[in-house]
């Protein structure tokens, strides 16, 4: 786990518990990660893949994956169900991750009313 504080996001949680990897915008050398807006870029190619039935606005970030900005650091929150709806997609985000050398935080079972 990461000792930054996390700021979670509620966007069509269903689910009793929200389960969460953040991929923050540093490396595990503490160097700031770059282009400034790799999470734009990221939540931008991770944007198609939304609940079944929703509307895909191409201009939206998909609640799947959204880039916000924790503790003055930008990151990328992945909501675990992206597995499932999308299993590449989710590996894409991970594999970036650790290609990267990014920190994450995986939240795992986070009651809803927090994530």
């Amino acid at each position: 786990m990461s000792e930054h504080t996390t700021e979670h996001v509620t966007e069509h949680a269903t689910d009793q518990t929200a389960e969460q990897l953040i991929i923050f915008g540093t490396t595990r050398a503490g160097q700031r990660f770059r282009p400034s807006d790799w999470a734009e870029r990221l939540a931008g190619v991770l944007s198609p893949f939304r609940p079944e039935g929703s509307t895909a606005d191409p201009l939206t970030y998909s609640p799947y994956a959204v880039p916000r900005v924790i503790d003055g650091v930008r990151c990328v929150v992945v909501d675990h169900r992206l597995r499932d709806v999308a299993p590449l997609a989710w590996q894409f985000a991970c594999d970036f991750a650790e290609s990267n050398d990014l920190k994450v935080d995986d939240t795992e079972g986070m009651p809803a009313d927090q994530a």
